[in-house]
């Protein structure tokens, strides 16, 4: 499923003895004083968000001395969108392009995507500096224009009647790339000459061009990359002929629309990838050997500084073995430089990090258990361990130069920069560890969650923080920790309004000892000789953690309006959950439902344990992977559960696609057993409990189908959920404000009507 959203649950059994315990409460506390009004859903959805604002389309610029970001003067409609910068060492703010500028050079917002998953769940850029910092390049949905920063003279690079994707300056600031028609294009930015690098590409044939699967479960981010020296262009071709032509019917459509996206489900084809160099000048494209056996993944593409080789990242279908080649750009010959491989399998990340020197390389390796840093020379041997113990590396927080969670690596100062939950598995923080000691240092202090969007050089960064009970908020620091400046405080005093119970965290005792994270919310005025009702909320699935003292905006906001109407709110992270190392997440393996459901179960047996919880009254809600659980949940485990609201869930895992279902799963061929026993649709039979399904017909990830064949398994069994919401057109997470309003409303009513 997406790294945002996945979905899974299966397999009926039976629960020993779970142990369940409660730790002393960690309190995050709320905003708000116990006194005020409660928060209704009619003003979850008016503005302002109460959810807060955090500034938008913050850039580093190349020099590192300042950074750029939107923001708007006035207010209402006589408010007007200007480009600012912030000096990096001063913090002082200035006005870098005018509103009157802005108009005449920003261009039509590409279309509306927050429907789609795959590459369709990336924000576009808005525009990006050139690496000289002497221009920026405004990107349209056809258009491409370039401001001069000296001059500030607007000049128009391209105009087309075909969508432009994914347009880059090119290292010397001479050229812009990008995709159009699946093909690959640079232009001139001084002859405004364009040149067709590749030609043939089509909707079977991607040119530089992301498919729907890589982007999706593979977080790839772009199908080409320059070479330092601005002379080629390393890209990806995929032959997507043999992958499944999966249609996606608009039944609003009076001749019933139908859209087609290349989509391979378990078991079935997958795009043949290739990675190809073309030079700038032109000619034939060198096509980079990567083996025989086309059936792989490649999953990552670097070039070293030396612009003559080309690091690919191979990993096999089955998703257990990694291979790390170096291709030469000029002859396609290639070499393994190294191998990773994992019993269960290997979790992709963005940590390959080239020195300069084009004689070493930072990796990365769940090797232990645990993600931590390696030094490797290029001929592949191991230099150094950076980091070790029984704590890892994140992807939940920051990211450097270039695509997000990447290190950020100070290589004049010898230090490697990251984030991790080192301290606290709950929260993010920014450390560095030197090369050449291997000592950790702490950066940022407060207790909660960071992003750290790191300077050029390394020697600064926005700290984007937050609590489970406060708004994100965003700060200027150098690197030792020292505020420079406020960038944006994030406040909503609007909430101080309002009536909030706050967030505690407790821990959870597993049947084997394992402690599980959780998290309560109270009802208002709670009185402990009462008896509440419990709603839980679940995801349960990879790559995944909900337990974390971070903002949880619309989701912690929707949580008061249950509080406040007497319901207590609880989540637990499950074993197979992220952030607690591999060997947490691998009891999934084979089987994706049942330890999910028993840590789960545990969780409802601690609930049991308090004496103001109404065990008669517990529901259970998620969606995609959380929608599967809950489905899981009501199907394997009847007798406990009164309520499920289960939205877009997976629930037959034949019907998911390869990457995301075969790393947990398998194929389907080859594991009969596990995919009949983990979905949900061959245990309907067994459902008590009240059940609303929602699912949007349009959804390109999860698709409609798993719910009609769910529907269909319920009707042979005598049953149909007690509500059923299909929204015409919707995507995977129903996105748009009228229909999400809708969905909420009528999961309020849902929930509080039958606890």
């Amino acid at each position: 499923m997406p790294s945002s959203s996945r979905a899974a649950l299966g397999v009926c059994f039976t629960v020993g003895v779970l142990a369940a315990s409660l730790s002393t409460p960690l309190l995050a506390q709320s905003p708000a004083a116990q006194s005020g009004k409660e928060i209704t859903i009619d003003r979850l959805f008016r503005p302002p968000s109460l959810g807060g604002r955090t500034t938008q389309g913050i850039e580093w610029a190349p020099d590192s001395k300042r950074f750029s970001y939107l923001d708007r003067q006035g207010s209402g409609q006589n408010a007007e969108l200007q480009l600012w910068t912030m000096d990096a060492a001063t913090g002082e703010r200035s006005v870098l392009v005018s509103a009157a500028t802005l108009k005449s050079v920003m261009q039509p917002e590409k279309a509306n995507t927050s429907q789609s998953t795959g590459l369709g769940r990336v924000q576009a850029d808005n525009y990006l500096w050139s690496p000289d910092d002497n221009s920026l390049l405004f990107i349209g949905s056809n258009s491409l224009v370039l401001l001069d920063l000296k001059t500030m003279t607007p000049k128009s690079i391209l105009s087309s009647e075909q969508e432009i994707e994914d347009p880059k300056f090119s290292p010397d600031s001479h050229w812009i790339s990008f995709s159009r028609n699946a093909n690959l294009f640079v232009v001139n930015i001084s002859s405004g000459a364009v040149t067709a690098l590749t030609t043939g590409g089509s909707e079977e044939l991607l040119k530089g061009k992301l498919d729907w699967v890589y982007p999706e479960e593979l977080d790839t981010r772009t199908a080409y990359w320059w070479s330092p020296d601005s002379t080629k262009i390393a890209y990806y071709e995929m032959d997507e002929r043999p992958v499944t032509r999966y249609p996606i019917m608009d039944m609003s459509s009076p001749t019933g629309g139908t859209e087609y996206t290349r989509y391979p489900q378990a078991g079935e084809a997958n795009p043949v990838v290739r990675v190809g160099v073309v030079r700038i000048s032109g000619g034939e494209t060198k096509w980079l050997d990567t083996g025989k056996d086309t059936d792989v993944y490649l999953a990552r593409v670097n070039w070293l500084p030396d612009s003559r080789r080309v690091a690919i990242q191979r990993l096999h279908r089955a998703q257990d073995q990694l291979d790390l080649l170096f291709a030469d750009a000029d002859t396609g010959a290639s070499k393994t430089i190294l191998t990773e491989s994992d019993k269960y399998w290997i979790n992709i990340s963005d940590d390959l990090y080239f020195f300069s020197d084009n004689k070493r390389f930072l990796w990365s390796s769940e090797r232990t258990g645990y993600r931590h840093f390696y030094l490797y020379d290029t001929d592949g041997k191991e230099l150094a361990q950076l980091t070790s113990g029984e704590w890892a590396i994140s992807d939940l927080g920051g990211f450097g130069p270039g695509s997000a969670n990447h290190p950020a690596v100070d290589e004049a100062s010898g230090y490697i920069y990251f984030t991790t939950n080192k301290d606290n598995v709950r929260e993010t923080q920014l450390y560095r560890v030197s090369l050449s000691d291997k000592s950790l240092t702490r950066i940022t202090k407060d207790a909660g969650s960071h992003a750290a969007k790191i300077a050029p050089d390394a020697s600064a960064f926005i700290d984007t923080y937050s609590t489970a009970a406060t708004p994100s908020r965003q700060d200027l620091y150098r690197m030792d920790g020292t505020k420079v400046a406020v960038v944006n405080e994030g406040k909503v005093p609007e909430l101080a309004e309002y009536k909030l119970s706050p967030l505690e965290f407790v821990e959870v005792t597993a049947d084997d000892g394992t402690k599980l994270n959780a998290s309560i919310i109270k009802p208002l005025n709670f009185d402990p000789a009462k008896k509440y009702p419990v709603l839980i909320n679940v995801y349960g699935g990879p790559h995944v953690q909900l337990v974390r003292n971070t903002w949880g905006g619309l989701r912690y906001l929707l949580d008061q309006v249950y509080a406040a109407k007497g319901c207590i709110l609880f989540t637990l992270d499950n074993r197979g959950s992220w952030g607690r190392g591999h060997a947490f997440e691998t009891l999934v393996y084979h089987h994706m439902g049942k330890i999910e459901l028993q840590d789960q179960l545990a969780g409802v047996k601690y609930l049991k344990s308090l004496g103001y919880v109404d065990p008669a009254r517990i529901g259970i809600t998620g969606g995609s992977y959380g929608g599967y659980m809950t489905l899981e949940a009501l199907f394997n485990a009847p007798e406990v559960f009164k309520l499920g609201v289960s939205d877009a869930p997976v629930t037959d895992w034949k019907l998911y696609d390869t990457i995301y279902t075969e790393r947990y799963m398998g194929r389907p061929q080859d594991n009969a057993d596990g995919y009949k026993d983990s979905s949900p649709v061959n245990q309907a039979e067994y459902l008590k409990a009240k059940l609303m399904l929602v699912h949007g017909t349009g959804d390109d990830n999860v698709h409609f189908a798993n719910s009609v064949e769910l529907l269909n398994a319920m009707i042979d069994g005598g049953h149909y959920p007690d509500q059923f919401m299909a929204f015409p057109g919707r995507g995977h997470g129903i996105s748009d404000p009228a229909a999400r309003r809708l969905e909420i409303q009528r999961t309020v009513e849902f929930v509080l009507g039958n606890l």
